[in-house]
């Protein structure tokens, strides 16, 4: 069983709140959304967010960079920002597409750019400029993922696909007809072992990484698209947010349901949930919606 406390309520967005990403402590974390604003948030004392940035586009996807202590925020038809959130000044930018930016990752010293046009574009961090641009499909690359034990990038795209590249030289090295609608998120298990997939299908499809990603369960887990997926700290947990307005919890090894958090049960989200951050201060699960708020959640498993 699993006993679930809404801590706090964060407000101060001004339009859909689309992404939520680390900080350089565990109890900080950073979101953004179709205000363009980025705030830094601090669950210890969350009642008033910090103004990091103001964009004038929506921005769908922002990454930290936990070496160089900087941000990343994808700006929706106009590129990347490398922001120095302490400062609150703007490092550098590049106009990578005209398309919106779905997802920003980063391996070693290179920033993957997931964007609607259907690239995936490779910046090299210290010289700022395009190393390559991977364009394996012409409807939007949504998500990437990390394997770095076997050296590999999970790319989930609108045409129903998942492809896997190398990070060695970004090689295709593999593609398959993942789902019956766009991949919108995609998770390595934290052993690296499995990719577990997310759709717009509102199915969850894991994937043995070791066998060449053949699919070893399915499940259907929402009502509507499933926006984003979570591991806990501890790894045992993930959650997945949907646009059926939902967060559902799940044990990671048997991939059993263990708790719907909704707007009837819980005071959840009246819209889509659109990001998940799970957080090792105090085991905090927080999620943004277009309900222009972000929810902190406590989670107590009993033991």
């Amino acid at each position: 069983m699993i006993q679930v406390e809404k801590l706090h309520s964060l407000t101060g967005h001004r339009d859909c709140v689309y992404t939520v990403e680390a900080s350089d402590s565990a109890a900080h974390i950073f979101s953004a959304g179709g205000d363009g604003m980025v705030v830094r948030w601090n669950l210890a004392a969350p009642e008033e967010g910090e103004l990091i940035a103001k964009l004038p586009n929506s921005v769908y996807a922002i990454h930290y960079l936990y070496k160089a202590d900087h941000l990343i925020a994808g700006h929706n038809y106009e590129g990347i920002h490398l922001l120095d959130w302490k400062e609150k000044k703007e490092i550098a930018s590049l106009k990578l597409s005209s398309a919106s930016i779905f997802d920003i990752q980063s391996f070693q010293n290179d920033v993957l750019v997931a964007s609607g046009d259907g690239s995936v574009t490779i910046v090299d961090l210290e010289k700022w400029m395009v190393k390559k641009k991977l364009e394996a499909s012409l409807k939007s690359a949504r998500v990437i993922a990390i394997n770095p034990v076997a050296g590999e990038m999970a790319v989930g795209y609108s045409d129903y696909f998942i492809r896997i590249f190398s990070l060695d030289d970004y090689a295709l090295k593999l593609e398959f007809h993942a789902h019956q609608n766009s991949v919108f998120t995609l998770r390595y298990t934290p052993d690296y072992k499995f990719l577990i997939s997310g759709s717009r299908d509102a199915h969850l499809k894991v994937w043995d990484v070791h066998s060449g990603y053949v699919q070893i369960v399915e499940v259907g887990a929402h009502l509507f698209a499933i926006n984003h997926m979570v591991f806990s700290p501890s790894g045992n947990h993930f959650a997945t947010g949907s646009m059926d307005k939902s967060i559902k919890v799940w044990d990671a090894k048997e991939l059993k349901l263990l708790k719907v958090i909704d707007k009837a049960r819980h005071a959840g989200h009246g819209t889509s949930v659109n990001k998940l951050f799970w957080t090792s201060f105090n085991d905090q699960l927080v999620s943004a919606s277009d309900d222009r708020t972000l929810s902190v959640w406590r989670l107590k498993f009993d033991a």
